[in-house]
């Protein structure tokens, strides 16, 4: 990052996904080590996640519609009866499992690309021993930020269907076939802007839970007021690489879950395919969440200290310190 901090709040959505690809090509040793290690992993269990799932819910689905074609109580209804109860179990049992282990290598990722620019930032050596020292110690952090996310997602969930209950009970009955709808598409666009908004907030505050001396609930209310400014720019980055993700799973159900147009080799094929396309949306993703903090805080005259900054990052590689350091300089 060979820009001056005050220069940054003048970099645009071009100018953001420019800045990244020249961190990414000018470090692509270090960050190619990174990405084998975590976000190629990463990549792999968010693609086998559709394959299973899709497996399970074609058994559920094949269940569902011989159960319809068979007499109740019948040798074979009770059969397959025991096939759907088996199914669906197993496929809750993916579910369960698939979280904590994409959640743990995505705030791994995380941590390991954020501290990379960071350390590119302030011109301090980053190789990827150091970095795989540190990541550990900094997920913890992130970790308590994603518990302030989850359990603010919740409550803002809980207000929500409150809020939408009390509407329709007040509702006279006569009236909620005629607005019911309308009501339904409301709330649903109100709660999905809701989402992202707080997701774009926790994303930020992620960042700001690795760069300074705050984590939980204050990085998230600093990271609200931070985004201030820029958030059309957070909103549709939000928007690009989630499109993109959506579209590679898609491509991947259709041409290599489901053996597509092209047999096996092809299925082969564009199963490396997704999961190249893949991994590289998730590192410029980071990349980019990092780069739009920097814009953020060079846009609200926050100046970096970049040797406090240093000293910050240098207290990941020493247990016995606490992180104390502060960083970031109004």
């Amino acid at each position: 990052m060979d820009r001056e901090q005050e220069d940054m709040q003048f970099l645009g959505l071009f100018g953001i996904y420019l800045e990244s690809y020249k961190i990414i090509f000018n470090f692509r040793r270090t960050f190619t080590k990174i990405t084998l290690a975590l976000i190629l992993p990463l990549s792999f269990i968010f693609l086998s996640y559709i394959e299973v799932c899709e497996f399970f819910l074609s058994k559920i689905i094949h269940a569902i519609n011989e159960i319809d074609r068979v007499q109740e109580g019948t040798y074979r209804y009770a059969k397959l009866s025991g096939v759907l109860s088996s199914e669906s179990t197993m496929f809750h049992f993916v579910n369960i499992v698939y979280l904590p282990f994409f959640l743990g290598f995505y705030l791994l990722s995380t941590s390991a690309v954020v501290y990379t620019v960071a350390s590119i930032y302030t011109g301090r050596d980053v190789t990827i021993r150091i970095v795989m020292t540190v990541v550990s110690k900094i997920e913890e952090r992130l970790m308590v930020t994603l518990k302030c996310f989850l359990l603010l997602f919740c409550l803002y969930t809980v207000v929500v269907v409150a809020v939408a209950a009390l509407v329709v009970w007040c509702f006279r009955i006569e009236y909620v076939n005629k607005v019911g709808l309308v009501f339904f598409f409301v709330i649903v666009i109100l709660y999905t802007v809701g989402f992202v908004y707080m997701t774009l907030v926790w994303q930020l505050a992620s960042i700001i839970s690795v760069l300074e001396d705050i984590k939980g609930l204050k990085a998230m209310t600093k990271s609200r007021n931070l985004i201030k400014g820029k958030m059309w720019i957070a909103v549709v980055v939000f928007f690009k690489l989630n499109f993109a993700m959506v579209g590679i799973g898609i491509l991947f159900e259709s041409q290599f879950v489901h053996t597509g147009l092209f047999g096996v080799v092809g299925r082969l094929g564009f199963g490396f395919l997704c999961l190249l396309f893949l991994f590289m949306v998730f590192l410029f993703g980071f990349v980019i969440q990092t780069v739009i903090y920097f814009v953020c805080k060079s846009y609200h005259h926050e100046n970096i200290d970049k040797s406090s900054l240093s000293d910050h990052l240098e207290v990941y590689l020493d247990e016995n310190v606490p992180l104390t350091a502060k960083d970031v300089q109004p």
